[in-house]
């Protein structure tokens, strides 16, 4: 990897982190009900649907941050290895509720990518007919 790429992706993270960082701060402040993340991921898709934010300017970072997914969801299987005893209790129920929100969202994001593609493809075969 040449350096120029790794230090574009650690700016590029570093701009999502800081973005990330702000839209918490705001929520906080402001009081909102939703989560930071929740709020930045929205203003992310708005800055980069509106061309505000090149694509290329995050590109790296996203892909960085989707590849290692896996490390941050560590966090959560430590505290269901410290919480034993809340999940032998409640682990069914639990494990409904994870499966059936993880399907709400895998459905959500599949009818979003889908309406999406939907919308470019149109764009791009009207501006073929233009």
């Amino acid at each position: 990897m040449k350096v120029s790429h790794l230090l574009a992706t650690i700016a590029q993270v570093a701009l999502i982190s800081a973005m990330l960082w702000a839209c918490n701060l705001v929520v906080a402040r402001i009081g909102l009900p939703i989560p930071g993340s929740v709020v930045g991921l929205g203003l992310m898709a708005l800055l980069l649907l509106l061309k505000i934010v090149p694509e290329k300017l995050v590109a790296l970072g996203c892909a960085w941050l989707l590849a290692d997914m896996l490390l941050f969801f560590i966090p959560p299987v430590i505290s269901v290895l410290k919480y034993q005893s809340l999940v032998s209790h409640s682990g069914p129920g639990l494990a409904v509720l994870l499966i059936g929100g993880t399907a709400i969202v895998m459905s959500g994001t599949a009818l979003v990518v889908d309406r999406v593609f939907a919308f470019e493809h149109r764009l791009r075969q009207e501006k073929r007919h233009v």
